[in-house]
């Protein structure tokens, strides 16, 4: 007898180990990558979705803080086909439920062919798949979300020094560590503000360069994020990563969609436009631009053509929908964060991607 299970929006449920207790419910998404599951389970950008992971084995080189993007677990729920004792105790210390002992390739081909889609999940002693079941049906889309900004986002403003060269304002819309250490490890002061922020509250820092962060959800939720760039766009310039590349096409005129089932992993190839050059990038998205408005496409990725960089020489603006600081994932594209001190500094540098 199982004493965990899953309940599919397609109508099936199916029998797992528990690994960590609980009910709860969520989107369901996968990753393909085969490391960095303790950077992956901290990431913000999941916050309120279920994520398998593809590769079969999650917990073989254990869990060190150092490694996590953020405070705290943050998907509703961890799947794996087998996972170790002591990532399964760390999600049951943070009170994340998690199922292993499944055929998380089923899983994964079901979100390929059908689309990221609402999930429940009920594991532990006494639980039922009606109680699956009956959180699946409670499931919200992600647009429902409308202020899950706030459960991601600094509360109050903080500041993370690097040696005072250039100043960014970042607007938190859910930003993994690595963004904010990448930015100080080049030199610049960067003051993390919440994601609702408004334009007084970054002309107050007086910053060179305003940067939008990666997050959870629907882009178009973010409508303090869009007044911010609609009100300084043209007079400081702006960079953005993942949500951020969104929130900045639409608040000058573009739109986003909602993918299929969105890319998530490290090794997605993107295209450089004006170099013929691909690099391998870091992924973690559900949502990509669909109308880019003002905005140059210079970037895009290799597999489905969808837009991962985005440029204006007149707006001094430039973003990138996939993680350039690589926590985890390959480092081919680690000199984005040149440019957005050098945006700063009239400089122009060389950069890797």
């Amino acid at each position: 007898m199982s004493d965990a299970y899953l309940a599919l929006a397609d109508g099936r449920v199916l029998e797992a180990r528990a690994r960590a207790p609980g009910t709860t419910r969520g989107e369901l998404v996968f990753t393909t990558a085969y490391t960095g599951y303790e950077e992956s389970l901290t990431d913000p950008s999941y916050a309120e979705q279920v994520l398998t992971f593809s590769y079969p084995l999650i917990g073989n080189y254990g869990v060190r803080d150092e490694r996590f993007e953020s405070g705290t677990v943050q998907p509703r729920a961890a799947i794996a086909r087998e996972m170790t004792d002591e990532v399964a105790a760390w999600l049951e210390s943070e009170a994340v439920p998690a199922i292993d002992h499944l055929d998380t390739r089923e899983v994964v081909t079901t979100v390929r062919e059908e689309g990221a889609m609402a999930c429940g999940i009920a594991a532990g002693d006494d639980v039922t798949p009606e109680d699956a079941i009956a959180e699946m049906e409670a499931c919200e889309p992600m647009s429902a979300h409308v202020d899950i900004g706030a459960d991601v986002s600094v509360a109050t403003p903080t500041v993370h020094e690097g040696g005072g060269e250039v100043t960014v304002a970042l607007i938190d819309c859910g930003a993994k560590g690595s963004i904010i250490d990448s930015l100080t490890a080049r030199g610049a002061d960067v003051h993390v503000l919440p994601y609702d922020a408004t334009e007084a509250d970054v002309t107050a820092i007086d910053p060179d360069v305003l940067f939008v962060s990666n997050g959870p959800g629907d882009p178009e939720n973010y409508v303090a994020a869009q007044a911010v760039v609609d009100a300084l766009a043209g007079e400081l310039p702006m960079a953005g990563i993942c949500l951020g590349q969104q929130i900045i096409a639409s608040a000058l005129g573009g739109s986003t969609e909602k993918m299929m089932f969105g890319h998530r992993g490290v090794n997605q190839p993107v295209k450089d436009l004006r170099t013929g050059k691909v690099v391998m990038t870091t992924q973690n998205h559900g949502y990509t631009v669909d109308d880019t408005g003002p905005l140059e496409v210079t970037q895009v990725n290799v597999n489905d053509d969808t837009v991962e960089g985005l440029d204006s020489e007149s707006l001094d603006v430039i973003t990138r929908q996939y993680h350039p600081e690589a926590n985890p994932g390959p480092h081919d594209s680690l000199g984005f964060f040149d440019e957005v001190v050098a945006m700063a500094t009239n400089e122009n540098p060389v950069t890797a991607d």
